[in-house]
């Protein structure tokens, strides 16, 4: 698993180029600092890969947890480090502009210790039911079951794509499954286990509880906020103000009726034609509420020519 020396870099160099003509300044915080760590560590690697890369037998037999932080930072060669990092560039741009860099950088540190946990428990499995012990041995390095995780997670957040796997034209949610089994057949030296598990975590975070006890182990640190909905309460600076009277924060959708956007807009127009045709007074001097106002029940054309008159006289 020695790295190749006594070649120029080429996978190196291209993702630089990459990198460059996005722009350092289009890629968002938590994105470009795990590129630059990634390229750090190929450049200048804590321990040769054969000390880094994680197996059943040297994480759980022989207790070496710390391979579990140090094998997804660790690539065989330029190549591979290119092909990951390019990957993490654009997933990291989509989805950490929708999750917030905070969470989405507690993603990539959970996801990076529990993928390897889970492929070490697929590892001990093919032992069990094949019978080959052999399956102990194998030691997998890379940044890539991170981002199989990452696209299962981004194709939660934006469903309804079409991806193009080897020329073939597949619905997002099934592309993660195709490249799988493609990948293994085209390279058959790289993991189909830490792929696997990959794509068996993000499942996790998408449909099953790892999402939920995330935020409940985060729940006591205020950065950390459910990124797929808008926040819970309204804060107003009008709190800070000497004299104000806190009252408890309104919900979200006390603000807005729980009606969506078109139906907000259209409820917005109605009450600006009804202040213009009323003068703009309150009924009963019923003192409206926060966001969009209901108008009361229709009056009978009868009524409505009294208000006008009444109107034309104060006048």
């Amino acid at each position: 698993m020695q790295r190749r020396q006594g070649r120029v870099n080429a996978g190196l160099l291209l993702l630089l180029y990459q990198i460059s003509q996005v722009g350092l300044q289009n890629i968002p915080s938590v994105t470009l600092g795990v590129l630059v760590l990634n390229i750090f560590l190929f450049l200048n690697p804590v321990r040769p890969l054969s000390e880094v890369c994680i197996s059943v037998k040297e994480g759980f037999y022989r207790k070496n947890w710390q391979r579990l932080l140090l094998s997804p930072f660790h690539h065989a060669d330029d190549w591979h480090l290119y092909y990951n990092m390019v990957s993490m560039l654009w997933k990291g741009i989509m989805l950490e502009k929708k999750l917030k860099s905070i969470w989405f950088a507690y993603i990539i540190a959970v996801f990076s210790l529990l993928i390897g946990v889970v492929y070490m428990v697929l590892e001990f499995m093919l032992v069990k039911i094949l019978d080959d012990p052999s399956y102990e041995m194998n030691c997998a390095v890379g940044f890539s079951g991170v981002l199989f995780a990452l696209k299962v997670l981004n194709n939660h957040y934006n469903p309804g794509r079409v991806s193009s796997v080897l020329g073939v034209r597949i619905p997002s949610k099934y592309a993660c499954w195709v490249e799988l089994v493609a990948i293994h057949l085209i390279s058959p030296g790289t993991s189909f286990a830490g792929h696997l598990a990959g794509i068996l975590v993000g499942l996790m975070y998408t449909m099953g509880p790892l999402k939920k006890i995330m935020k409940a182990c985060a729940g006591g640190i205020s950065s950390f906020t459910d990124p797929a909905r808008p926040r819970d309460y309204y804060y107003s600076d009008y709190y800070d103000h000497p004299g104000y009277q806190y009252r408890t924060p309104r919900s979200y959708y006390d603000y807005t009726g729980g009606l969506t956007e078109e139906e907000q807009l259209e409820r917005a127009v109605l009450n600006s034609l009804n202040e213009r045709d009323f003068g703009g007074a309150t009924y009963n001097n019923e003192q409206r509420p926060y966001g969009f106002w209901f108008p009361p029940e229709q009056r009978s054309e009868e009524e409505v020519r009294r208000q006008r008159l009444r109107r034309f006289e104060r006048r």
